[in-house]
């Protein structure tokens, strides 16, 4: 069961992976107002959905503890990232405040799965 556990724990961080790295590709584009949300981002979310939905899962079929209000609270900002980023997928060009949001969320969905103990 770890081993399945980790799999999913790497799937979960190269979901972060694509949707940061979609995000920070245009910081510069989002300086000039011409940012968009590219494919990368809208991937990068739901691999982080599923894989977190996994993670719980198989988390408590193995018996061990989750914090239940956390994963909650990971899973609404992601719920909003996946609903700016879905909604938004087409546009040519975003807000740049629309896109910070974003890049912050997921910012901050990182540090309270490293920080929240």
């Amino acid at each position: 069961m770890d081993v399945l556990i980790h799999l999913f724990v790497g799937l979960h961080i190269i979901g972060i992976a694509a949707l940061l790295g979609g995000f920070f590709t245009q910081m510069k584009a989002m300086g000039q107002g011409t940012a968009r949300f590219v494919p990368a981002m809208l991937h990068g979310a739901l691999t982080m959905l599923v894989t977190g939905v996994i993670l719980v899962g198989l988390n408590q079929a193995d018996d061990q503890s989750v914090n239940n209000f956390k994963i909650g609270v990971k899973l609404a900002l992601l719920v909003v990232i996946l609903g700016l980023v879905y909604v938004k997928r087409d546009e040519e060009t975003v807000d740049k405040r629309l896109f910070g949001l974003v890049g912050l969320l997921a910012m901050a969905n990182v540090f309270i799965a490293v920080l929240w103990t």
